[in-house]
């Protein structure tokens, strides 16, 4: 593998459930972040060899290629051309990791990764659309491994790690705490693409424009009232104060060879060091940041005190605390500008984002290298490890 240059990335604010992006359309959401990355690189679109997104529920607005969809609604040359892949939740990470070994083997000079999920308009199990929990469920899947879902595996690992409820709580308010804090500080100045997006009407025609440039999840809670919310499960530890929200969300990613960045007056920012998907358990589902985890050190020769920033996908606090534990990782270090928790979880939009957060907390404090992983749906864990330049 030849070396990899991240040279932007940029992400969405992101949308509440049913709130300001609820009735725009991803190819519109996802199109104007791949815009954006183009335009603020001054890069001619045609330079771009391939673009690869992540999207887990596509149907509907989201099916028949999202990215490409995106790609064209932009007017961006049709010559271009685009993909999009499935790894559930980790679906964008998943893009980052294909582009990644597109550009280092060769076949591409310039790519670009990407993401989008909008689950306010197509919600979270649509792609079951005989109501079930989802197709892969059926057949001899069921004979091989018994068919739970993510809010299983949350509470297996909680409790196969001993993880109490108040330890999520505590997670949830801590998460909430430093988006809160990262805000008014300014912490993600540059990295949010301000977006001028259409909006529609229940017949889909258009119906006016919005503007939106701040995420819109964040809550103002305590210890007290996230004690009194009732638990998804019965018996279990996780509430909605304490597990990622539904919302709305897209990111892109800008990578190239050190060769094609020189030729193209590109300055990049950062490298990829490894990229990782890795299979484990789907009944407890959502343990795959410690296998990623695990296998992106051993391959960089690093420890885990070299990691500068961390971005562990908040999708339930068991899932970050457990993996903690495994790793002994610096919870200061760990999602420092809050997480899905705070902010959300737009499932394939997620990884981009993710990897966006990582690299510019890295050049605001100064560190080194930075660490993304994500569980994922049916026991997956992407990961990937970037230093900055």
């Amino acid at each position: 593998m030849g070396e990899v240059m991240i040279v932007d990335a940029v992400r969405t604010a992101i949308g509440r459930r049913n709130g300001t992006l609820a009735r725009s359309h991803a190819n519109d959401v996802l199109g104007a972040t791949q815009r954006a990355l183009i335009e603020r690189n001054g890069l001619d679109p045609l330079a771009v060899d391939q673009v690869i997104g992540g999207c887990v529920q596509q149907v509907g607005a989201q099916s028949a290629n999202v990215t490409r969809n995106a790609w064209l609604a932009m007017r961006l040359p049709m010559e271009v051309p685009a993909a999009t892949v499935n790894s559930q939740c980790g679906s964008s990470q998943e893009a980052n990791m294909v582009a990644h070994a597109l550009v280092g083997s060769g076949l591409a000079g310039v790519a670009i990764s990407c993401g989008v999920e909008m689950m306010s308009s197509v919600p979270f199990g649509a792609m079951g659309a005989d109501g079930k929990f989802g197709v892969a469920r059926d057949g001899t899947y069921t004979e091989v491994y018994e068919a739970t879902t993510q809010f299983d595996g949350a509470e297996r690992i909680a409790a196969k790690w001993g993880i109490t409820r108040q330890e999520a709580d505590r997670l949830g308010l801590e998460s909430q705490r430093r988006a809160a804090v990262a805000w008014t500080e300014d912490r993600f100045a540059g990295q949010i693409v301000p977006l001028e997006v259409t909006t529609y009407d229940d017949k889909g025609e258009p119906a006016g424009t919005i503007s939106f440039e701040r995420d819109e999840g964040l809550r103002d809670t305590s210890l007290e009232a996230l004690a009194g919310l009732r638990t998804n499960q019965p018996g279990g530890i996780h509430t909605a104060g304490s597990s990622s929200q539904i919302c709305d969300g897209a990111g892109a990613i800008l990578l190239a060879t050190p060769e094609r960045a020189t030729a193209l007056g590109l300055e990049p920012r950062a490298r990829i060091v490894d990229s990782v998907l890795v299979g484990c358990d789907p009944e407890l589902m959502l343990e795959g940041p410690i296998p990623a985890t695990e296998k992106l050190l051993g391959h960089a020769g690093l420890s885990i005190d070299d990691i500068d920033v961390f971005e562990i996908n908040e999708a339930f606090a068991s899932v970050v605390l457990a993996w903690q534990r495994e790793t002994g990782a610096d919870m200061a270090k760990v999602n420092p500008n809050g997480g899905a928790i705070a902010v959300g979880h737009p499932l394939g939009g997620s990884g981009a984002i993710l990897i966006t957060r990582a690299l510019n907390e890295l050049e605001r404090s100064g560190g080194r290298y930075g660490l993304i992983s994500m569980c994922c749906g049916g026991g997956l864990g992407t990961g990937t490890l970037i230093e900055r330049l």
